[in-house]
């Protein structure tokens, strides 16, 4: 049965599992067993080098003894390699067992689990309208002092899991990826946050994921060291909102150039997003269907173009009242050379902020009637990857709500835009300076501006 024209069968995976043959347990019992016998024999040859390397430091032997000891040694064949020093081979052999003590500790089930993720230090400065935000997604509509500090809570830590064999020759495996973002400013309550994390059991050309992830309809983002807590262009083009889901992809592939990734969902709406007016009774999280279909084609190996539609649909519920949101995207990646990237997103709709556009998804109208909020919005970014190690990243978006579903002080267009420079120190260090502005239009009270400047130095770990 080929898995590629019956992906639901993933859905029953449980009872499944649940019949596979005692013969696959029992190799994993006997491998777990050889491996413990190996273990045991590098410590028993460890502890024999360590008296060996005792009795020598001890003192010197009386000719009887050495005269022995060198007749219980094997002689050593010539034009062979001479046996290490016996200090480097108690290391070697210490080294081999930390090694194997650590891949037994990672899992409670003998699977592997590597540590992954990004120090971050953060230096920045803002103008009068941050709002007293550290990374401001809008204009704040009111000025104040410009502010300046410097952050670690933009940190990233991570862990990835490499996961059990499954039936019909599928693979499971994770990711777990959390910050510092959580909590206050303070450098006192700062809380650990989950971000994304991700299970997936994957085959040839079936993948079923659950877990924590952006929008099945928004995968992309721009590039930025300056913007990690929040993602970059929130609120202004960018759905961002990271959310339990459930999805199901397929991929087919019209020859070895050209291919298909179908993925359809179900996405955790969050209902806060949509901003109901005060003295309504706020629904709780509503489930989204969500399908997005990539077609991509590669030419030679360095170009390539990818353009994905999609679609989002579900209902916020607002004091007995169902309203609905609706929404269409379109996201590509265009690579015309190997140092160039063209990668954005559009979307248009109704409440929106639900998937993590601006907060005010749900309107009332002049005759006390609750309406969704329309709104249209995106974003694009041009990579410039000058050598191995510099690169350049200019980026912008925006997002529109129509006027006339809004009421005095409510936004009717967000913008921002920003460059990067990246300069890679070392293979796993990072440097970056990011320029930013954000232009937010409110109604009633007009245009405001707010520049941000941030330096940026990460470790990749």
């Amino acid at each position: 049965m080929r898995i590629l024209y019956k992906p639901v069968f993933l859905f029953l995976l449980p009872t499944v599992l649940l019949a596979q043959s005692q013969s696959d347990t029992q190799q994993i019992l006997d491998r777990l067993q050889r491996l413990e016998d190996q273990n045991r024999e590098l410590m028993t040859e460890v502890r024999a080098l360590r008296q060996e390397l005792a009795s020598r430091e001890t003192g010197p032997q009386t000719p009887a003894a050495a005269a022995t000891a060198a007749a219980q040694q094997p002689a050593t064949p010539s034009g062979a390699t001479e046996t290490p020093p016996l200090e480097e081979r108690v290391a070697v052999n210490e080294q081999r067992i930390d090694e194997m003590n650590q891949s037994k500790v990672e899992a409670d089930h003998k699977f592997p689990i590597h540590l992954t993720g990004m120090l971050l230090f953060n230096a920045f400065a803002n103008g009068r309208n941050s709002g007293g935000q550290e990374y401001p997604t809008v204009a704040s509509p009111t000025s104040g002092s410009a502010t300046d500090g410097a952050t670690l809570r933009q940190s990233v830590l991570g862990l990835t899991f490499d996961g059990p064999n499954l039936i019909w020759g599928g693979k499971a495996s994770g990711s777990l990826y959390m910050d510092l973002w959580g909590g206050s400013g303070s450098s006192l309550n700062q809380l650990m946050r989950l971000r994304v994390a991700t299970l997936d059991l994957a085959w040839t050309n079936t993948t079923f994921s659950v877990g924590q992830d952006k929008p099945i309809i928004a995968p992309r983002e721009p590039t930025s060291l300056a913007q990690v807590g929040v993602s970059p262009l929130t609120g202004a083009g960018n759905l961002w909102l990271w959310a339990p889901q459930a999805r199901i992809e397929q991929r087919f592939k019209f020859g070895d150039s050209t291919g298909l990734r179908a993925q359809f969902g179900v996405y955790e709406t969050n209902e806060s997003g949509n901003a109901a007016p005060a003295g309504y009774i706020q629904g709780s999280a509503r489930p989204g269907i969500e399908g997005r279909f990539e077609l991509w084609h590669k030419f030679g190996d360095e170009r390539r173009i990818e353009i994905a539609p999609g679609f989002h649909t579900s209902q916020s519920h607002v004091d007995g009242t169902t309203v609905p949101s609706r929404v269409f995207s379109l996201d590509w990646l265009i690579r015309p050379a190997g140092i160039v990237d063209f990668t954005g997103a559009f979307f248009t709709g109704e409440n929106v902020g639900v998937l993590g556009g601006l907060r005010q998804g749900i309107s009332i109208d002049e005759y006390d009637q609750i309406h969704a909020t329309s709104s249209t919005g995106g974003w694009a970014q041009l990579t410039l990857r000058a050598t191995s190690r510099l690169s350049f990243n200019i980026y912008g978006g925006q997002e529109n709500d129509r006027a006339s579903d809004l009421i005095a002080g409510g936004i009717s267009r967000n913008l921002m835009y920003a460059g990067n420079v990246m300069y890679r120190l070392a293979p796993n260090i990072l440097a970056s300076f990011e320029a930013s502005e954000a232009r937010t239009m409110y109604i009633g009270t007009g245009l405001r501006l707010n520049p941000h400047y941030d330096i940026a130095l990460a470790y990749m770990y």
